[in-house]
C-alpha cells in the first residue's frame, strides 16, 4: 500500500485515517512533504498506519513524547523520538534530488500599517485581550480554543486589510500597497507571479487592484472545478497572463505552475511546511529560472509572532526528520 499526500491521515479521528487503517497490505509506505504540520500527533497517526503498534497507543505517545517535546522543549525526548523514527524515514531534499534546479531566494518583507489601520488594530487588540480573559475565566482554556482562534483570525484579517470584516472601511492597507508595488515592478521587469492568501476574501480585494493596473491574472480557490484547475494551470504555463491568485488551501498542492518565477505569500500561515508546499508549485521539475519568494509580514502585529512560531516549528521538524 502506497499513501501519497499522507498528511491527509494526520488526524487519527477522521474517516480518512480510520478507513486507510482497514486496508490489508503486507507493507505500507507513506509519501508526504509535510509529515508534521501542527503537532506530533500527526506523525503518530502516519506511523500507526505504516507500523501499527510501533508507538503503542496515542495516549502513551502523547505522554512519552508529544507533551514533553511540544510544551517543555525536552531535548532528551526529542533525541529519543528521533532515534525511533530515523530507521523508517527517508527525507530527500530537492537540492540533492534535482541538481539541475536553479536557486530559490526567500525574503521576508515587513509592511507598515496605515494610520487608520494602526488605530483599528490597537483597538481590536485591546478588545480581544478582554474577551480572551473573560472567556478563559468563564470556560477554561481548553473549552475556549475556537473563540481564541476567532479572535486571532480577526487580528490577522486587520493585518491583511480591515475591509475583510469592517464595513465601510476606507483607511487602506499598508500590505496591499506593498503588494501592488511588488507586482507592478515584477510584471514590468518581465516576471510572472503566484500570489497566495489563506483568505479568499483577500484575493477578492486584490483583484480590482490588478485590474486598475491593467495586469492580467488567473484566479483559483476551493470552488474551482478540477478540470478548470488543470486548464488554468496549463494556460498560465503557456504564458497566458502575468499573475495567478491562489487560495492557500485550494492551491497549495497538486498544481504544476513552473511558468512563474516569483511567489508571494500575502499572509503567513501557522505552519511553514504548508507555505513551502505552496511555493513548490513553482519550484519544481521544469523550472528554468531563479525563483524569488516574498513573505509579507505586517510590522508590530500578530504576524510577527506567527513568523517566529513558523521558525520554531521548522527547527522541530528539522531536528526530528533529517536528510538521508
Amino acid at each position: 500500500c502506497f499513501l501519497d499526500e499522507a498528511q491527509n491521515i494526520k488526524n487519527p479521528q477522521t474517516l480518512n485515517a480510520k478507513t486507510v487503517k482497514r486496508v490489508q497490505a503486507d507493507a505500507c509506505f507513506a509519501l508526504t512533504g509535510t509529515p508534521i504540520e501542527n503537532s506530533l500527533t500527526e506523525l503518530w497517526s502516519i506511523f500507526d498506519v505504516i507500523l501499527p503498534g510501533y508507538f503503542r497507543s496515542h495516549a502513551y505517545f502523547t505522554g512519552r513524547f508529544e507533551t514533553p517535546i511540544m510544551k517543555n522543549s525536552d531535548s532528551a525526548a526529542t533525541q529519543e523520538l528521533g532515534k525511533h523514527i530515523r530507521p523508517f524515514i527517508m527525507r530527500r531534499m530537492k537540492q540533492s534530488v534535482l541538481r539541475e534546479l536553479p536557486e530559490k531566494i526567500e525574503s521576508r518583507l515587513t509592511a507598515p500599517m496605515t494610520q487608520e489601520q494602526t488605530r483599528l488594530y490597537a483597538a481590536w487588540l485591546l478588545s480581544a485581550r478582554r474577551e480572551f480573559e473573560q472567556e478563559v475565566s468563564a470556560r477554561g482554556f481548553d473549552h475556549s480554543r475556537i473563540k481564541i482562534l476567532a479572535l486571532l483570525t480577526r487580528l490577522r484579517q486587520i493585518c491583511c486589510h480591515p475591509s475583510l470584516f469592517v464595513e465601510n472601511y476606507a483607511g487602506g492597507s499598508g500590505k496591499l500597497e506593498m503588494l501592488e508595488e511588488i507586482v507592478t515592478d515584477a510584471v514590468g521587469g518581465g516576471h510572472r507571479l503566484l500570489v497566495f492568501s489563506q483568505f479568499t476574501s483577500m484575493l477578492e480585494l486584490i483583484r480590482p487592484v490588478l485590474e486598475a493596473a491593467n495586469i492580467a491574472y488567473h484566479y483559483l480557490d476551493g470552488s474551482t472545478p478540477a478540470q478548470e484547475r488543470l486548464r488554468l494551470a496549463n494556460s498560465f504555463n503557456h504564458g497566458e497572463k502575468e499573475v495567478f491568485l491562489i487560495s492557500l488551501k485550494a492551491g497549495g498542492t497538486g498544481l504544476n505552475l513552473t511558468g512563474a518565477d516569483m511567489v508571494v505569500h500575502y499572509d503567513p500561515w501557522w505552519n511553514p511546511a504548508v507555505e513551502d508546499q505552496a511555493t513548490d508549485r513553482a519550484y519544481r521539475i521544469g523550472q528554468k529560472n531563479v525563483v524569488q519568494v516574498f513573505k509579507l509580514v505586517t510590522k508590530g502585529t500578530i504576524e510577527e509572532k506567527i513568523f517566529l512560531l513558523q521558525e520554531k516549528k521548522r527547527e522541530l521538524i528539522d531536528s526530528l526528520i533529517q536528510p538521508g
